[in-house]
């Protein structure tokens, strides 16, 4: 059922943020600020300016949000892998349904993008607001910014957010199907290690390739919120290059990784199981 997955999507995406939220708050700091000596440094020092509280700043919009548009990723994928493998028709009508397939998760990725821009905005520049009060929550945060810079402001950093998403949505589903196959036997349906393992490492890798437009797209983000302006995606780039070296797009990689993995274990695991939930009073077989 297609609002089965949807929903499933919309719940396991909620799921994954909130468990990774903190090190990506670290993470977002260790990349937009140069305050910061390392990862170590980093959460010393919020934890004895902000506390806990400090870690989980701007959670309250991705928790709400992103997971109706991380709905319609996992909602898509599922739909069309599945219209996919039922088919069994010759090479040239599979070939078709492929590129359907590639089609549709890119419309869904469109609009998530799309949807999630103005909401990673505000995550972001929540989460870098380390001594400063001047977001005083989420919604005072996004009357600022169409104060200051108009509706436009909202999708600053956006076509580094697309960049980043577009290619990475369209690898992050096969390390998840290609390990949950070599861990499952033959005839068996994959169990609740698969499923974390094959999630985990998908995870890993999608972030492996995003760390690089990531750091371009988190500094892009606060460059309006008193942070050093740039002119664009190229600019950033060269002047980041410029001034730190390549090395600069591996900003937070480590703690993309340590996040990654928990992050999507949960989200995978979660999508699995509401599945199957749905699908037949046999659910709990899957957890055996």
């Amino acid at each position: 059922m297609p609002l089965l997955e949807f929903l499933a999507g919309s719940i396991s995406g909620a799921l994954g943020i909130a468990v990774g939220h903190p090190l990506d708050t670290v993470k977002v700091r260790l990349q937009a600020q140069s305050v910061y000596k390392g990862i170590f440094h980093c959460v010393i020092k919020t934890y004895s300016h902000e506390g806990l509280h400090g870690f989980f700043k701007g959670m309250a919009f991705p928790v709400l949000t992103t997971g109706i548009t991380n709905s319609v990723v996992f909602g898509s994928y599922s739909n069309a892998l599945g219209y996919l493998t039922k088919s069994q028709r010759n090479l040239f009508t599979l070939q078709i349904m492929t590129r359907l397939y590639a089609t549709l998760i890119f419309g869904a990725i469109c609009f998530q993008v799309s949807v999630s821009a103005p909401i990673d905005l505000v995550k972001v520049r929540l989460q870098g607001q380390s001594t400063s009060t001047r977001y005083r929550g989420p919604v005072h945060c996004v009357a600022v910014i169409v104060r200051e810079e108009g509706l436009r402001g909202l999708y600053r950093g956006g076509l580094a957010l697309t960049l980043r998403d577009v290619p990475c949505y369209g690898l992050y589903f096969l390390p998840y199907e290609v390990t949950r196959k070599v861990l499952t036997q033959d005839g068996k349906e994959p169990g609740t290690f698969v499923i974390l393992v094959a999630g985990g490492f998908a995870g890993v890798v999608t972030w492996s390739f995003a760390t690089p437009m990531d750091v371009v797209k988190a500094r892009l983000q606060m460059s309006g919120a008193g942070g050093r302006e740039y002119g664009g995606v190229l600019h950033c780039m060269r002047v980041s290059v410029r001034e730190e070296g390549v090395r600069v797009f591996f900003k937070g990689l480590l703690l993309n990784s340590l996040r990654a993995f928990p992050v999507n274990a949960v989200t995978f695991l979660s999508y699995e199981m509401q599945i199957v939930a749905r699908s037949g009073p046999n659910y709990g077989l899957l957890l055996l």
